[in-house]
């Protein structure tokens, strides 16, 4: 079933409700596609029972793609797996869609503004979940907490900026967040093997 969330009788969230809670229609997939596709309301559709959710504009192949994905799901279930297993089934491709949302979501946040990124508990809340289901959700989708992901991130960006540009080293532990050229050189030793000034110097001479 693909919905929309703004609809004459009752909203999306509404119908998925209903059609979750009624036996005759509790395993029929239901995919969102709206307009409204903030983090929380694509959170609130997928804990709502929804097995996708996409986001307006959409691109009518990759709709098709999604809808071809679900269609086979559900016929490799049917008459092969028992009800445990398949509400198992079902709970972890929720979970697995919730974790990629939520990564997602935090993933803009934090890369918009490195050097100055909100704290654990600012970010989940931004998208809509607690810190503990977040560092979860990142562990999941790239096996590292957000604090890793961040710190990884930064030395990316530094390891970046070393090579192509010709950024002190000063100011490339500003623009990633760091509060000294000490505690950046450190960081970006244990990282890299060798110090930034080093590295842009073998990096360029290579």
């Amino acid at each position: 079933m693909l919905m929309d969330l703004s609809m004459p009788n009752c909203n999306g969230y509404e119908a998925c409700k209903i059609l979750a809670e009624d036996p005759r229609t509790e395993h029929a997939p239901v995919l969102f596609l709206s307009g409204y596709a903030t983090p929380e309301d694509k959170v609130k559709g997928l804990m709502l029972g929804a097995v996708d959710y996409i986001a307006k504009p959409f691109h009518f192949d990759e709709v098709k793609l999604r809808l071809s994905i679900h269609l086979k799901s559900g016929d490799n279930d049917i008459g092969h797996i028992s009800d445990d297993e398949e509400e198992s089934s079902d709970q972890k491709r929720k979970e697995n869609s919730l974790d990629e949302i939520l990564f997602r979501s935090a993933q803009v946040q934090l890369l918009k503004a490195l050097d100055e990124g909100p704290g654990l508990h600012e970010l989940a809340q931004q998208v809509g979940t607690n810190a503990k289901q977040l560092n979860l959700s990142f562990r999941a989708c790239v096996g590292m907490t957000v604090y890793e992901y961040l710190r990884e991130e930064r030395m990316k960006e530094a390891r970046k900026l070393l090579v192509y540009t010709d950024t002190s080293v000063s100011e490339i532990a500003e623009v990633v967040g760091f509060s000294s050229v000490s505690t950046f050189s450190t960081a970006f030793k244990e990282r890299f093997g060798t110090s930034p000034s080093r590295f842009r110097k073998q990096e360029r001479v290579g």
